[in-house]
């Protein structure tokens, strides 16, 4: 006698709870518990780098609100026939709660402000980029999580073990509502899981670039342009797997080509840049640091 054994990733029933009037939105505390996290790594990093931890503190003011209006942008320009034309609501490009946060516009618009923060104290970019980026990509492996909840950027059906089960959600009129609804317990789909291979592959390129790090002792940029390498070339494979809409160029997804392009980009400029590791002086020369045993270990 044969037994299949079914192990499939099942969504959760819902993405929202509400306390009275107040929704709590898991996606949103899957962010924040990212920058947390990319915070404390950084704070660490900076700090081993002979920066002074208030600069990131700093940092986190100025480059969280610029990360997420840089991410809607982003979002609304790459499908901006989701907002605009015939029949659509342009006021939907600033309702952030119903989804859509690209992740180029949220990097690039939150290292413009990082730059703009630093040229405005007197101090070096690269170092505090190199001191974050491990955080970042942590940052943006936990964000995935809030996909899950939101049953989105998933891929192909699928019948493999570990695929992941969409429900059917509805709200309190029983009404279809993927975002906000609650599960009635129907599996309308199961497919790739692609938001997991991206978590699983951020986890792994912060394992690396920790690791990089220490074992040649990089600066100057390098741990920032490794990250940009090493996150897009997964990401480049993973756009391949995925089947929600997107905007095309030549038959491939918008995203395909951004990852390509950024990929060479980051190859070319971690080899060209310096290499070494810029001194605490370099970093922050009006920074005192604590005493040797009292400082914090790179992480």
């Amino acid at each position: 006698m044969h037994t299949q054994i079914l192990a499939n990733i099942p969504s959760p029933p819902q993405g929202v709870w509400h306390l009275g009037p107040i929704p709590i939105r898991a996606y949103a505390l899957c962010i924040m518990t990212g920058i947390i996290a990319a915070t404390y790594v950084g704070i660490r990093r900076y700090q081993a780098r002979g920066g002074n931890p208030d600069t990131v503190w700093d940092a986190l003011i100025v480059c969280v609100p610029a990360g997420i209006i840089g991410g809607r942008l982003y979002h609304v320009i790459t499908d901006h026939d989701k907002y605009f034309g015939e029949g659509k609501n342009p006021w939907q490009a600033f309702n952030i709660t119903a989804g859509g946060l690209g992740i180029w516009g949220a990097v690039a618009l939150g290292a413009l402000a990082l730059f703009a923060l630093m040229k405005h104290k007197g101090l070096p970019f690269l170092p505090l980029a190199d001191s974050l980026a491990p955080g970042v990509v942590l940052a943006q492996g936990i964000g995935r999580l809030g996909n899950w909840f939101n049953q989105e950027l998933y891929g192909a059906p699928t019948d493999v073990p570990w695929a992941l089960d969409l429900y059917y959600r509805v709200d309190e009129f029983g009404r279809y509502a993927p975002l906000n609804g609650r599960s009635t317990g129907e599996v309308i789909a199961s497919v790739h899981p692609t938001f997991l291979y991206e978590l699983i592959w951020n986890v792994l390129v912060f394992f690396l670039l920790i690791w990089a790090d220490r074992r040649f002792t990089l600066g100057h940029g390098r741990v920032m342009w490794l990250y940009v390498a090493g996150y897009t070339f997964g990401r480049f494979f993973i756009e391949l797997m995925r089947t929600d809409e997107a905007t095309l160029i030549l038959g491939l997804r918008v995203n395909t080509w951004v990852s390509a392009i950024l990929f060479i980009v980051g190859v070319v400029m971690f080899l060209r840049s310096p290499k070494g590791r810029e001194t605490p002086d370099e970093v922050d020369p009006a920074y005192e640091a604590p005493p040797a045993g009292e400082r914090t270990s790179a992480k």
